[in-house]
């Protein structure tokens, strides 16, 4: 596994610890159905961040093991337009499900915007981080 698909794996490891912190604090502080809207949030985001990485490093896979230039541009091309596809689709899909959470009252829309951040604040956090270390720790 390359180095990035490993930084996309601890990414999601703490998407999930973030989402469930978030989770179980909002069934403490809140209650159980704005919990399950945290939940429910959380869960479509870090799975359709999940699927995008899957996409772009299948992408990415299968352009770099070409030698020749003129098929790596070629297979970028046409790559581009399949994950433009695919990103579409999943948008699409993801509105359908907000909608139907929404419309049918299932979740709370303050829950579940929140549990929607969970990927935003697991790259922030990773983000901080990362420029602590180079900052505060020596540039490596």
């Amino acid at each position: 596994m390359t180095k990035n698909g490993k930084d996309l794996q601890k990414m999601q490891v703490i998407s999930w610890i973030l989402l469930a912190v978030m989770t179980i604090a909002s069934a403490i502080l809140v209650s159980w159905w704005f919990a399950w809207s945290v939940f429910a949030g959380g869960v479509l985001s870090i799975v359709s961040f999940w699927v995008s990485s899957k996409d772009v490093l299948r992408m990415i896979g299968s352009i770099s093991s070409l030698s020749s230039l003129d098929d790596r541009k070629a297979q970028a091309q046409q790559g581009q337009k399949g994950y433009l596809l695919k990103f579409w689709i999943r948008i699409v899909l993801i509105g359908i499900v907000l909608l139907f959470l929404i419309k049918g009252k299932v979740v709370n829309v303050f829950g579940l915007i929140l549990g929607l951040s969970t990927v935003v604040v697991a790259i922030t956090f990773i983000s901080l981080n990362m420029a602590g270390h180079y900052f505060f720790r020596g540039r490596r």
